[in-house]
C-alpha cells in the first residue's frame, strides 16, 4: 500500500499521495510557490496508520501551487408558483490546483 495522508484545508478533507494533483479552495500564494499544510488528520506510511486527535503532531504535507482556476458555474433558481416570482443566481468558486510534493 502507498503512503498517504488526510489533510484539511478550506473546511474540506482530502486524501492525498505524493504526485497527486488536487483542486482546493483558493490559497493566497502565487503560482509556483510551495505551501506547507500542518492540518494533517491521519498519516499512513504504507503499513501503519497514525490518526490525530484532531491533528497528527509534527506531520505536514508540502504542496506546490500549479495554477489558480475558477470552478464550473453553478446556477441556483428559485420560483414561487402563481406569484410571478423567479430569481436566478450564479456562482463560480475560486480554486487552486496544487501538486503534492512530500508527506
Amino acid at each position: 500500500m502507498q503512503p498517504y495522508a488526510v489533510i484539511e484545508t478550506g473546511g474540506k478533507q482530502y486524501r492525498v499521495q505524493v504526485g497527486d494533483s488536487i483542486q482546493i479552495e483558493r490559497l493566497p500564494e502565487e503560482k509556483g510557490a510551495e505551501v506547507r499544510i500542518d492540518k494533517v488528520l491521519a498519516v499512513s506510511d504504507g503499513t501503519s496508520l497514525k490518526v490525530g486527535a484532531p491533528f497528527v503532531e509534527g506531520a505536514a504535507v508540502t504542496l506546490e501551487i500549479t495554477d489558480h482556476i475558477r470552478g464550473p458555474k453553478l446556477v441556483s433558481f428559485d420560483k414561487k408558483r402563481r406569484k410571478g416570482y423567479s430569481r436566478t443566481v450564479g456562482h463560480r468558486q475560486e480554486l487552486t490546483v496544487a501538486t503534492v510534493k512530500a508527506l
